[in-house]
């Protein structure tokens, strides 16, 4: 891998740099609302980074709060957006070694992937860490669960990678609908998508920031749609690819002919088209054959997920029990029948078989006469 220095959260910018504006250039403590500072070098109560982790251990003060705009002044209400609920910056030391650690946590998985591709800078390197990462030579950028991490060490080893796998693991665990990552990058076709391009936006704050062509007011974020997009990857040309999922097929078919109206862009390449509820955008200098061929590639599957008790498992069903009750009476019965057959058969017949052992040598012994 190509490790190197990182940092572990959202850097402030991270072009957007991840959680890298001036409020965290600094590990040092710095007021503002919603930050607050722990002084005690080691077993601080931190909610999102462990104590220690792979011979790491915390020291110095952590920094911790619940104000995006503190994590990222530019992109705060993005943060938001995305589901932003704390941070935590640690410094840890390992002799004479130093770690900054930078992590965002957010209400569920569906936010921190999101806000972990809008801070992911394109032509980064993928990286085994956490759910997923990507590295620029100086910075890696992951995330697990619902946090999002930036690390960077003052010295990068051959363990480094290894290390940031550990404290992945340490991060805090979410199960539920709250570990449920979305499904629209399911449709994105990677091969023809630049590496690390794709973004996945949930609200017009991070919209806003990718200078996309279509408005915003046409997207109309009131109706909660997801956003992909993704920079086409082919020789001479500069197009992106969007993918908007709306609520219902009914939604996307008007906003898609909103936006055949609008055309944002009379000199180059703008087509669009429908799958089910998700509306296919490819826009910029691209023969519209390639477009047109890309937007082919991507067809909605609708998939059911049943998560209401029908009251027809095995023990709600009432015939399940008026079977088992006919299974048990039929035991019973044949039980029953089985211990006559061998109690007014069996003797008299091993009587027969076997006269010296089995009939007495008296036969009226075989009788109890009360002689009344």
């Amino acid at each position: 891998m190509k490790l190197f220095p990182v940092i572990l959260l959202i850097s402030l910018g991270l072009t957007p740099a991840i959680f890298a504006g001036p409020a965290l250039a600094a590990t040092t403590t710095a007021s503002g609302s919603g930050d607050q500072s722990a002084m005690a070098p080691s077993k601080q109560d931190l909610s999102i980074l462990p104590n220690a982790f792979a011979g790491w251990e915390i020291s110095g003060s952590v920094r911790k709060g619940t104000d995006a705009d503190t994590i990222d002044h530019a992109q705060g209400a993005a943060l938001r957006e995305y589901g932003f609920t704390g941070y935590e910056i640690a410094t840890y030391s390992q002799g004479t070694r130093k770690l900054t650690v930078r992590a965002a946590q957010f209400q569920d998985a569906t936010g921190a992937y999101g806000a972990f591709t809008f801070y992911r800078a394109p032509g980064t390197a993928p990286e085994q860490i956490g759910n997923l990462a990507a590295s620029d030579n100086d910075r890696v950028l992951f995330y697990r669960g619902t946090v999002v991490v930036e690390a960077r060490f003052d010295r990068v080893t051959a363990m480094s990678a290894s290390e940031l796998r550990e404290l992945a693991a340490a991060l805090p665990v979410v199960n539920g609908p709250a570990a449920n990552l979305p499904v629209l990058p399911n449709y994105l076709p990677r091969d023809k998508i630049a590496p690390s391009s794709a973004k996945f936006i949930l609200g017009p704050a991070a919209y806003a920031s990718l200078a996309l062509p279509i408005p915003d007011s046409i997207i109309d974020f009131g109706l909660k749609p997801e956003i992909l997009t993704g920079k086409i990857a082919q020789p001479d040309t500069d197009a992106t690819l969007l993918l908007i999922a709306y609520p219902t097929p009914q939604i996307a078919m008007e906003k898609m002919d909103a936006m055949q109206k609008t055309n944002p862009l009379p000199d180059a390449s703008f087509i669009v088209k429908r799958t089910g509820p998700i509306v296919k955008v490819v826009c910029g200098s691209i023969p519209p054959q390639d477009a047109n061929s890309l937007l082919a590639r991507i067809n909605y599957q609708a998939e059911v997920t049943w998560n209401e008790n029908t009251g027809l498992s095995k023990k709600d069903n009432i015939g399940n029990l008026v079977i088992a009750a006919l299974t048990l009476a039929g035991i019973v019965i044949v039980f029953s029948i089985g211990t006559g057959v061998v109690f007014g058969f069996a003797r008299p017949l091993a009587s027969k078989l076997f006269p010296r052992w089995v009939r007495p040598a008296d036969e009226k012994a075989d009788f109890i006469r009360l002689n009344l």
